[in-house]
């Protein structure tokens, strides 16, 4: 062994990973700290293939961080798997559409690029860990939406139908509210007959059932979100008008490790309620970011809502910005931006505290 190959053992060379994730592979790439590409490869999606993918990359070197695309979907086994490990994973934004068009698009080039941008220090963002109780509530908030979709799209077709059913079952049951109607329309009478006020009636005895068993899903969804929030962060539902639903979005907006977000400006940033600087010449302005989690952006304004409904202080705020010049939409979103830092302080506090414990 020369002196050399001693020197390299002794001292490893130390080399960034990127990761370009798919459904079944992971494109991987081995960058040095210098920048040089030293070898590409692909692996499968699962535990070996994680195994087999941070064996290969610790062959190449001193391994402590990584970049990887799509923590939040096809690479979030990945993201939980390095992380295990003690590996700092960073989150990749999708490659500049710049550079794509000028040197096209492969895996391993995508892969390259994770690895770059880390090196760069333009990949900082710390992913969620998705693997505590926050992480419960966002499958559970992901039913409830799908389930009030189906819901609601049901009760269009169910009055869409109503509306060409017979003139007498129509005259019957239009008058009805939403729960009287379900509730006669699950109890239609079937006969034997065929033709379309048959198919009608049927058609709206199945949308009925439909609905109230949506309904049932939801209501249980809800129960089970309200009762993980009140054991988790009952300190937000105390807040002026926030709800069981706006506490779950903005606890999923932060995640099980808010400690990825450094500051109550990040929080903002994050919830699209922070200014952006838009000046120009001799213009000097900022203007609204529209961007961030806008399912956090909109809970921050319901909760705007109830609070100019309910709390002396948050309308006198309003008028005292509009005196200034501002537009109701700016005031709004400096109202927005003072609550958000308020519910900042209040999850940095919760999400410290114990598990949350597995509901029945």
């Amino acid at each position: 062994m020369t002196n050399l190959d001693e020197d390299r053992q002794q001292h490893p060379e130390t080399i960034i990973l990127g990761v370009d994730t798919h459904k079944d592979i992971h494109a991987a790439a081995i960058l040095s700290s210098t920048g040089a590409l030293l070898a590409n490869a692909t692996f499968a999606t699962t535990t070996t293939g994680y195994r087999n993918l941070l064996t290969w990359a610790k062959s190449f070197g001193e391994l402590h961080r990584a970049g990887v695309e799509g923590t939040g979907s096809y690479g979030a086994g990945l993201t939980r798997y390095l992380r295990s490990e003690g590996l700092v994973v960073c989150e990749v934004n999708r490659p500049d559409r710049a550079s794509r068009r000028r040197k096209g698009k492969t895996d391993a080039f995508d892969a390259e690029a994770a690895a770059r941008s880390v090196i760069s220090g333009e990949a900082t963002t710390i992913p969620k860990s998705a693997d505590g109780p926050v992480e419960m509530l966002h499958i559970f908030k992901l039913a409830k939406d799908s389930a009030v979709k189906a819901r609601t799209q049901a009760i269009n077709q169910l009055k869409a139908v109503l509306v060409c059913a017979e003139p007498e079952l129509r005259e019957q049951l239009s008058p009805l509210s939403n729960p009287r109607l379900l509730a006669a329309c699950s109890h239609l009478d079937l006969d034997g007959d065929t033709g379309p006020d048959q198919a009608a009636r049927y058609t709206l005895r199945l949308l009925a059932e439909r609905i109230q068993r949506l309904s049932a899903e939801i209501d249980e969804l809800t129960s089970r979100m309200t009762a993980a929030v009140e054991a988790k962060a009952p300190q937000l539902l105390e807040l002026t008008g926030v709800g069981p639903d706006s506490a779950a979005i903005l606890l999923v907006a932060a995640g099980d490790n808010p400690e990825r977000l450094v500051s109550e400006a990040s929080f903002a940033a994050l919830c699209g309620v922070s200014p952006l600087e838009a000046s120009s010449g001799k213009t000097s302005r900022r203007r609204l970011n529209r961007g961030g989690n806008r399912q956090a952006n909109a809970a921050l304004y319901r909760i705007t809502l109830s609070r100019l409904r309910w709390d002396e202080r948050s309308r006198v705020y309003l008028a005292k910005r509009a005196s200034e010049g501002k537009s109701r939409r700016e005031a709004i979103r400096c109202l927005k931006r003072y609550i958000a830092r308020e519910i900042h302080r209040h999850l940095t506090e919760v999400m410290r505290s114990a598990p949350l414990p597995a509901t029945a």
